[in-house]
């Protein structure tokens, strides 16, 4: 597929954060169960497909991930306890790109995208920071729900990295 810009509305979710490695990604996606039944527990339905959020990027040490829900706007978002809290996506321009394959391949969508954008002469909302790039909003939406299609290589995960202006 094709890369595009899109702007983005703010949206509010649920979400647990994990430090991991790129080799011990286990815990972030263990999170998203938990952050499913937090919400049924209090009554919100979902408003769209879960995804991960980057906040730190060192691939060769941790990653700083979120594992969230987006919730209705419309909805009072539940408060939050000691594990999973409650934040929003923030609104902007982002670069975006659907993918269909198994996971193990977002590696190889990420840097196309990368590349692409760097064609554009576009700029990211990232930073250099002491554990690594920090981004505003680096995201990836799983829009194929599993217990529907078991299929990974069949999966589509739409990828939308917020852009600096």
């Amino acid at each position: 597929m094709e890369p595009s810009i899109e702007t983005r509305t703010e949206q509010p979710y649920i979400g647990i954060t994990r430090f991991v490695t790129m080799g011990a990604f286990g815990p972030v996606i263990e999170a998203h169960p938990r952050v499913f039944g937090w919400l049924a527990a209090r009554g919100v339905e979902p408003a769209g497909a879960p995804f991960f959020r980057y906040y730190t990027i060192d691939m060769d040490g941790e990653l700083e991930i979120e594992a969230g829900v987006p919730v209705p706007h419309h909805s009072a978002i539940p408060a939050s306890d000691e594990e999973v809290k409650a934040g929003w996506l923030p609104a902007g321009r982002y670069a975006t790109v659907e993918h269909v394959g198994h996971p193990d391949t977002l590696v190889q969508a990420t840097a196309d995208l990368l590349a692409w954008a760097e064609k554009q002469g576009l700029r990211w909302d990232a930073e250099p920071g002491e554990r690594g790039e920090k981004w505003g909003a680096r995201l990836e939406f799983y829009e194929t729900d599993p217990a529907v299609e078991p299929d990974m290589h069949k999966w589509r995960t739409r990828l939308a990295f917020r852009l600096a202006d």
